[in-house]
């Protein structure tokens, strides 16, 4: 779930589990029972305390790693939200104009989908990696 307000996007700093140390948006596994969209949701108020309002579903990624044979993400952005982004467990709150993105603090594949995503516009991607190096990726944007 990616937030974007005031030219801004509200990342996290992951403090433990898959790319712990990276920055991301907030996000995690679907629990039984529930939606992509739920979970998106879910995972959000975790992490950061806010709940996104009206998100929108732009992408979905796929990805091989080395650990984990196949992932596959569903990409939401929200133009708002309610609640005050708070540290948690899970993250740390990192507004960041979208001018600024810290790619290099990010997965390597950030750099190919995000800035669409900052655009609206729809894409998938599929993805692989060996450890935290990508090793091959293919972007379709506008993708239905």
């Amino acid at each position: 779930m990616f937030i974007v307000k005031d030219g801004q996007i509200l990342l996290i700093e992951k403090k433990r589990g898959l790319g712990a140390g990276k920055i991301n948006g907030p996000g995690g596994k679907i629990d039984e029972g529930e939606t992509p969209l739920q979970s998106a949701i879910r995972e959000t108020q975790e992490e950061l305390h806010v709940t996104p309002l009206k998100p929108v579903k732009l992408g979905e990624l796929h990805f091989a790693m080395s650990d984990v044979p196949h992932i596959i993400c569903h990409v939401y952005r929200a133009d708002d939200f309610t609640g005050t982004p708070t540290e948690t467990d899970e993250a740390i709150p990192v507004w960041t104009p979208v001018s600024e993105i810290p790619y290099q603090r990010m997965w390597e594949d950030d750099q190919y989908w995000l800035p669409l995503l900052l655009e609206n516009r729809s894409f998938l991607g599929k993805f692989s990696f060996e450890g935290d190096r990508l090793l091959w990726r293919e972007i379709t944007p506008d993708a239905p």
